[in-house]
């Protein structure tokens, strides 16, 4: 920042796509802008006008957009009632959250908030690390910087990374909305992310807004808690009984779990904001390592979302081997049976025709006229590829996807024999075992399958080599019969008549691959939901032998789709319970009611921490601008004790500020622990300003907080309030809304920045902040600041006065 406060410019834009109302955000990490535009297409954008990406949905428009704070994830709230993740990498939605509204139905997405937590354990840590500033206090954290924590090292040691990388799969043959998810390295990379063990004892939370008042809470990516329906209550009782309260801001310090909600009523511009502390308990107190338990049920979920997709592609292969050859054969096949001599089946003819040499007229002509040389290469590579493709799906993903499970599954089967039933977890040793159980009969089925994959291929090469020696034979002249006869002397009509005999009409695979009816389906599982304690691994080992001898046996029970959906509903029912135990460790306290009897145009909210020997809490600040008095600003500032995760009883204090020289607010938005930044502009609403106040300089009065009443309004830039203004060089350029990001180092240097979308909503400009304003927040703003922002208000009205 230059010495009269001009800020740099760090990055300009002229969007080609107008910005939908106020969808615009700017990564915490990257120079990147997400944006929507027409109301249902993501856009990504780079500081110099650069689209990176873009993302829509069939029928569905975009309600809410939120990058993660690591910046990794684009949430995306969208009219189906889906919170659908969007990869930094690529423009595909990587992970899908269904927000359940009222009554289970879908409803809109209003607001979406991304935090992060440290569990307790690094809290206790860091308390414990605390020692006496005594002489060899630092030698003895030197000492310690180097000692590894075993058993923590043990916990979060990951043996995934040693494993093959699972592969991509194919772009066809998929379904649903994870058609596309698998299908490159970089999205699979992205999905299959490998924890970080410096991350161990940090949270990530979603916080999602509905319309219809829901509070829906999601931790690691995509393991959902729950929604909750929270209406405010304040010391003199409920807030109101009129329609839903919808979410509106957030904030949160990673070391505190106590985050704060701000609530309005649905309807009507709002008079009243509502203040609500929300205790995450679990995140505290949790007796397991929440983030990795986190971690594993998240990795869990994506591999059978997974393993369900790799089902699909080899349901898909395997029926390509059979679509082809079926045609061709129903047609002979409907000859024969019209045909009052030779045999009834194109089995029957063809087995004949090995045997004895002899073709019947019917199948010559078949082989002749209409499979011929052309049928028979489009049949041949229809099932060598197709079988091929079908190997590899098995070998190089749904196997590896399965091994993956049992490491996830034992991990977690681990944890809970740890913890037993001592604590509640929210699940248990022996739903982990079935789950493992499940794991080893679908790793049995897929040996089984690759084994038949390779027999069928192996016999049908024998076979094709054969029909196109019959039918070259039949076409051919003598001359040329006599050569094919001696290649026929080489033949391997045994696997030839195997293949006609087996799987000509048929295939063994039918048994994995095939379908079978719902009545079947229904009455199969009855049976292995009665048989309790019976090891599913046993019972379809049981029924592969019936069905291997020829004997009646359960159909459903080998099937892969069928195994894969068993195991997805039963891993859901561990992760329900899982989210439940959690769900009940939310808290809501009482809310503080933020009002001064008129209707609010602007506001915004920042939880600071207290921690010291003489108090542990946080500061809650809420900032208003009031419609009716846009030079005003409102600030009410509550204070809240938290005691083991869990928050007290609030006492809220405010003060009002006044912009000078009739300046009126654009947008306002805390910065940091110390700074409000205000994006103000002047009464010929042509010099836009932005003024950094002090909200927490000692010098600044907060008085006894009554609701509807706005205490003694202080003026900006007097001995109570101290503030800075920045200027910045925007000829033609009317700011509307801003942004403000902290500086980062975590993909390159990026310095603290605001972001400001101009008033035609395609003019879009970044300005980097200064890594130390002129003035601290407690003392004054020097005299040359003040008088460069109040000397050109003084000059502006001077025009105006001209100009009357």
């Amino acid at each position: 920042m230059s010495p009269n406060g001009q800020l740099q410019l760090f990055s300009s834009s002229a969007l080609s796509v107008p910005v939908s109302g106020k969808q615009i955000v700017c990564n915490p990490v990257i120079d990147l802008t997400a944006t929507v535009g027409d109301g249902n297409t993501i856009y990504v954008w780079r500081g110099s006008n650069q689209l990176v990406s873009k993302h829509t949905e069939r029928n569905q428009k975009v309600d809410a957009i939120k990058w993660k704070e690591d910046g990794q994830f684009l949430a995306a709230g969208w009219s189906d009632g889906v919170v659908r993740l969007i990869g930094l990498e690529s423009n595909k939605a990587v992970h899908h959250i269904r927000v359940a509204g009222h009554g289970g139905k879908p409803s809109k997405i209003e607001f979406i908030a991304w935090a992060k937590n440290e569990t307790g354990r690094k809290s206790r840590a860091r308390k414990h690390n605390d020692l006496p500033d005594l002489p060899w206090r630092d030698l003895m954290l030197d000492e310690k910087k180097h000692v590894l924590d075993l058993p923590h090292e043990l916990t979060f040691l990951e043996i995934e990374t040693a494993l093959p990388k699972i592969s991509p799969l194919p772009l066809s043959g998929g379904i649903g909305d994870d058609m596309f998810v698998f299908s490159t390295a970089a999205s699979l990379e992205f999905v299959f992310r490998p924890y970080q063990p410096e991350d161990s004892d940090n949270v990530h939370v979603m916080i999602t807004g509905t319309a219809d008042g829901g509070i829906h809470l999601s931790i690691y990516d995509s393991f959902v808690i729950g929604t909750f329906q929270h209406v405010p209550h304040t010391a003199r009782g409920p807030a109101s009984n009129e329609g839903p309260f919808q979410l509106c801001g957030h904030s949160s310090h990673h070391k505190v779990p106590t985050h704060a909600l701000l609530l309005r009523p649905k309807e009507g511009s709002p008079t009243s904001l509502f203040l609500v502390p929300m205790d995450l308990t679990f995140v505290h107190k949790s007796p397991i390592n929440l983030s990795l338990l986190a971690s594993n049920t998240t990795t869990l979920q994506n591999l059978l979302r997974y393993l369900k997709q790799a089902q699909s592609h080899m349901v898909s292969e395997w029926k390509s081997t059979r679509e082809l050859p079926g045609r061709f054969l129903r047609g002979v096949q409907e000859d024969l049976e019209r045909s009052p001599k030779g045999p009834v089946t194109i089995v029957q003819a063809l087995y004949h025709t090995v045997a004895t040499g002899h073709v019947f007229p019917l199948v010559k002509e078949w082989l002749v006229d209409s499979l011929a040389e052309r049928g028979h290469k489009r049949w041949d590579k229809a099932v060598v590829s197709g079988l091929q493709n079908l190997r590899s799906l098995v070998h190089e993903n749904f196997l590896p996807a399965l091994e993956r499970c049992g490491i996830v599954l034992s991990r977690l089967l681990g944890l809970a024999r740890f913890h037993g039933s001592r604590e509640n977890i929210g699940f248990n040793a022996a739903q982990i075992e079935k789950l493992l159980d499940m794991v080893a009969a679908l790793t049995l089925v897929s040996y089984k399958i690759l084994l038949a994959v390779m027999d069928e291929l192996d016999h049908f090469t024998c076979f094709s080599s054969w029909l196109r020696m019959e039918i070259d034979k039949l076409a051919s002249s003598l001359a040329a019969a006599e050569e094919l006869t001696e290649k026929e002397a080489t033949m391997d009509n045994v696997k030839v008549l195997t293949y006609i005999q087996r799987y000509l009409m048929g295939s063994p695979l039918a048994v994995y691959l095939g379908d079978v009816t719902a009545e079947e389906r229904e009455k199969d599982w009855r049976v292995v939901d009665k048989s309790d304690g019976t090891s599913l691994l046993e019972l379809v080992d049981q029924q592969l032998k019936y069905q291997e001898r020829g004997e009646p046996y359960y159909k459903a029970l080998p099937q892969v789709d069928q195994l894969v959906d068993h195991l997805t509903s039963k891993s859901a029912i561990v992760f329900k319970e899982i989210a439940e135990a959690e769900k009940r460790s939310v808290r809501f306290n009482e809310a503080v009611e933020i009002s001064t009897g008129e209707r609010i145009w602007r506001h915004d909210i920042h939880l600071c921490s207290r921690s010291s020997a003489a108090e542990s809490g946080v500061l809650i600040f809420v900032a208003t601008v009031p419609e009716s008095d846009k030079n005003k600003i409102f600030i009410v500032r509550t204070a809240i004790p938290v005691a083991n995760g869990v928050s007290g009883t609030a006492s809220s204090s405010a003060c009002s500020l006044v912009l000078p020289n009739g300046a009126s607010v654009v947008d306002i938005k805390f910065w940091d622990d110390e700074s409000l930044l205000v994006l103000s502009q002047l009464k010929d609403e042509q010099s836009p300003a932005l003024v950094r106040i002090g909200y927490q300089s000692p010098n600044l009065t907060y008085s006894a907080y009554e609701v509807g009443e706005r205490p003694q309004a202080i003026d900006i830039g007097g001995p109570e309030v101290p503030y800075v203004p920045l200027f910045f060089d925007a000829v033609g350029f009317m700011p509307i809304q801003m942004e403000v990001q902290q500086a980062s180092k975590t993909r390159g240097e990026l310095p603290a920045r605001v972001c400001l979308l101009g008033r035609d909503r395609t003019a879009y400009k970044t300005y980097a902040l200064p890594d130390q304003f002129e003035a601290d927040s407690g003392t004054q703003v020097s005299p040359m600041a003040r008088k460069s922002w109040q000397q050109q208000g003084e000059e502006e009205d001077v025009v105006m006065e001209n100009s009357q």
